[in-house]
């Protein structure tokens, strides 16, 4: 279904509006004593295994707070330098130098929920076991994709041997929530789809109970390793509804709710209630522009240029308001291995400037001006974007030709390759490499067959591309020459302009003044623990 710029505009407002109305809220979300309560964006539970496929944001919320993986982040943001992760389960952990053997040290005594025992490494051998069998269907299989064997001497020793250096390999792997350690006793016991809804980690918190229409209870694990949770209860609701979350929580019958990511969401909240507090992870989701190399006029290196002196960033982020920040390339400014505008060569920096966009089409051949047909999804973040998009490169002579169409349908066309210039919205922690690997590896080509991934320029293959240095990054062991690597690929990128860093986009959590988090949230995944959380009145 195409949505016209006005029908949009109406839609993305109600988000706003919904602050001004009053509705009845099921009595399932009252608030109990003792409980902190959450609603996520999302219709039910899905499933509670951090293997699991198809997981929701809901779900991720929940599994965070149930299970531990080997090391962790600091609270409330990446790490993103080796020396910044810390011990978990592990309690310490060396790599060899060429960061292709990484050795973990079990913390003894951890016990997993339920009375199931303790965690050992036959447990962590059996996640990972998992993750790399190749007939098992698993949630972020690719992430351990670089390991080639696993092997467990002892009952706390867990060793991992990679096929190429990984100098932050606790933040591609050992980290992240696909590699929560869950116990096999528990597993094998259940079997996969019970244990999906009655999952057994070592987290802080346990399962209590699971509904589909009061979402996920979960109780204070006594057992837990660490120190305990600070408050009693959490309750993990799940409420799609934009309109409805954003009453639940106004009227104080939940705690936090998952944000909308539309320009004017926070004024609007604020305006409700000037105390609301505002928790956002940076950068967030990075919005890339691909201009498909295959369609003309993208395939004229003076019409990128001049689609990008066109594109004002920094304008785009300021419709945001705090939730955005501009991109100068495709590595967000948090991340080792992003470059600096004013760090670049004159003609790298691309400082808005509508003349010199003209200047170029005309010299492209187009001093009329270009028309380019597109289309983008009608989820608020795509279709907002590329609307101010289109009215900034209209000021240049460059008209998109722009229909917004229905969210899974526009991800299916441009799997098609059926876009000269998809917006593409991806959340990535601190690992530039799976950006480039996913984005314009010529590896990653998208496919008319639909076989394809996602490089939709086609950059690398239209043209030379950087799979070069990619491969000479892949080979690096040391963290700071791979970083250097990457720096170089960035500027490659600004050369060639097969892709354009667009802005970071944070995700948010409105939060009731009542609850202290326990730490401030700076950056990280679109989740985080909720064991320091308590109500202060």
């Amino acid at each position: 279904m195409a949505l016209t710029r006005r029908d949009f505009l109406k839609t993305a407002g109600a988000a706003g509006a919904a602050a001004g109305i009053s509705l009845h809220m099921p009595t399932a979300l009252a608030q109990e004593p003792g409980m902190i309560t959450i609603a996520l964006a999302a219709r039910a539970p899905g499933g509670l295994n951090p293997q699991q496929s198809g997981l929701t944001g809901g779900d991720n919320w929940t599994i965070y707070q149930l299970f531990n993986t080997l090391v962790r982040a600091p609270d409330g943001r990446f790490a993103t330098r080796p020396e910044e992760f810390e011990p978990s389960l592990a309690e310490s952990w060396e790599s060899t130098p060429d960061a292709k053997t990484w050795t973990y040290h079990l913390r003894k005594g951890v016990q997993f929920h339920k009375g199931y025992g303790e965690m050992t490494s036959e447990d962590v051998m059996f996640t990972f076991g998992r993750q790399l069998n190749k007939d098992l269907v698993t949630n972020g299989k690719v992430q351990f994709s670089n390991i080639e064997s696993i092997e467990a001497p002892d009952a706390y020793t867990f060793i991992v041997k990679l096929k190429r250096p990984d100098p932050l390999f606790n933040g591609s792997a050992a980290s992240v929530l696909a590699a929560s350690i869950m116990s096999k006793k528990a597993f094998e016991e259940k079997g996969e789809e019970a244990f999906s809804f009655d999952p057994i980690g070592t987290g802080c918190y346990q399962v209590e109970s699971v509904s589909e229409t009061e979402g996920v209870t979960l109780t204070v694990f006594p057992d837990f390793f660490g120190e305990p949770p600070a408050t009693e209860k959490v309750r993990v609701s799940y409420i799609a509804d934009t309109t409805a979350r954003t009453l639940a929580f106004a009227s104080g019958q939940i705690d936090m709710i998952e944000g909308v990511r539309a320009p004017g969401w926070i004024d609007t909240m604020k305006q409700r209630s000037a105390d609301t507090q505002f928790d956002m992870t940076a950068p967030g989701s990075f919005n890339f522009l691909h201009l498909n190399l295959t369609r003309p006029p993208l395939d004229n290196l003076k019409v990128r240029q001049a689609i990008r002196y066109a594109l004002d960033s920094e304008a785009l982020a300021s419709a945001y308001g705090p939730m955005a920040k501009p991109m100068v390339g495709i590595i967000a400014s948090q991340f080792a291995g992003s470059v600096k505008r004013e760090e670049l060569p004159e003609e790298l920096q691309y400082k808005p400037d509508v003349e010199k966009a003209k200047a170029l089409l005309a010299e492209a051949g187009f001093p009329n001006g270009v028309t380019i047909p597109c289309y983008t999804s009608q989820r608020e973040d795509y279709a907002a974007i590329m609307l101010m998009i289109q009215e900034q490169l209209r000021a240049a002579n460059i008209n998109l030709d722009l229909d917004i169409i229905d969210h899974n349908t526009f991800h299916a066309e441009n799997r098609l390759d059926k876009n000269a210039m998809p917006l593409n919205s991806s959340s990535y922690g601190p690992l530039p490499i799976n950006i480039f690997l996913q984005q314009v590896s010529a590896g990653a080509e998208v496919k008319s067959d639909g076989k394809g991934q996602g490089n939709f320029s086609h950059y690398g293959v239209a043209m030379p591309g950087i799979d070069d240095l990619l491969t000479k990054a892949l080979d690096e062991p040391d963290f700071n020459a791979r970083t250097e690597i990457f720096q170089e690929i960035e500027r490659k990128l600004l050369t060639d302009l097969p892709i354009l860093g667009v802005i970071t986009l944070s995700y948010v959590i409105a939060r009731n003044p009542r609850v202290d988090l326990g730490f401030p949230v700076q950056s990280g995944y679109a989740y985080w623990p909720l064991n320091k959380a308590r109500k202060t009145a």
